[in-house]
């Protein structure tokens, strides 16, 4: 899948925690089409592309907002948008996406659970939730106060549907408990740190069954494992890929294929691509168990190789 990418301009940076980044964006020929709550851009920077939740009213499309967090493990995105991007600087972004759509044909509880930077898709929640009058509630979870983006725009917007779970106090969130307390047509959305997101399609699935349970990760899954060779068949070359990285970022790193991926997660299928040769070791949440035992494709953003060798079709 191939899209024209937006050019804009970032016209207000605000340090909204000291480890998070607010970057608003304006369009340089215009306005931004709408977008639906839950969306994410991808924002292309020096030959590194990174998605990010937007976070702005998704009906007013005069800018688009975003969040990064800065990561002390970053493989080049948070460190890029920390440290490289000022107030006036021209990026590309690719149209918006969404894979994590609020469920508006329901009379359920909305049960919106976040942990540290996940809580930015929901910031773009809350306007949807609000015009329906839809019944919700908001559980956000991070490591301490001085971290927490946005607590206290929150505490006065959402008021007594807002529970915090400050760690650095002890509070914990259990999740468990939380979703054995909910109605059983209630929808449960997710997304922050993996163990978290894992808590809540376990315990989710079972109250509330699979189809009730919505979740996303907040940037790319660690794509950690055995190092193994990849071998691209229309291409003609080969490439080892490493013990901490993924497939499609040695891909990125060697330039000679473009392969375009909106989620980095697993999620939205766009860097599917055939298995001419080998075993994948299946990490994505977009193939079926039936899809994945035959073998046929892998997603390149987050799944390894069982075998030392693949040959791909690229």
């Amino acid at each position: 899948m191939s899209q024209a990418k937006i050019a804009v301009s970032v016209s207000r940076i605000e340090q909204v925690s000291p480890t998070v980044k607010m970057f608003e964006f304006v369009a340089q020929d215009g306005t931004f089409t709408p977008f639906s709550a839950g969306s994410h851009v991808t924002v292309h920077m020096d030959g590194l592309q990174r998605a990010y939740s937007l976070m702005s009213d998704p009906q007013q499309c005069g800018s688009y907002c975003i969040s990064v967090l800065h990561d002390e493990n970053s493989k080049g995105g948070s460190s890029f948008m920390h440290q490289q991007i000022a107030q006036g600087d021209r990026l590309y972004l690719s149209p918006a996406q969404n894979f994590f759509s609020l469920e508006k044909e329901t009379q359920g509880r909305q049960i919106l659970i976040a942990g540290g930077i996940g809580i930015t898709p929901f910031l773009s929640y809350l306007y949807e939730l609000e015009n329906a009058e839809m019944d919700f509630e908001l559980h956000y979870c991070f490591r301490d106060q001085a971290t927490a983006a946005f607590v206290e725009q929150l505490q006065a917007r959402v008021g007594s549907r807002l529970h915090l779970y400050d760690r650095a106090k002890g509070q914990r969130m259990a999740v468990e408990q939380l979703i054995k307390s909910q109605p059983t047509d209630s929808h449960v959305y997710v997304c922050g740190p993996q163990s978290l997101i894992n808590d809540v399609i376990e315990h989710g699935s079972q109250h509330l069954g699979e189809l009730h349970v919505h979740f996303e990760n907040f940037g790319e899954i660690a794509s950690e494992g055995d190092s193994f060779e990849v071998y691209f068949q229309r291409s003609g070359f080969s490439l080892e890929v490493g013990e901490d990285i993924s497939i499609l970022q040695a891909i990125e790193a060697d330039k000679r294929i473009n392969v375009e991926c909106l989620c980095r997660n697993g999620v939205c299928g766009t860097c599917e691509t055939a298995i001419l040769e080998g075993e994948a070791e299946h990490r994505d949440h977009y193939l079926d168990d039936d899809e994945k035992a035959q073998q046929k494709t892998m997603m390149l953003c987050v799944s390894r190789a069982k075998s030392k060798r693949l040959v791909l079709d690229l």
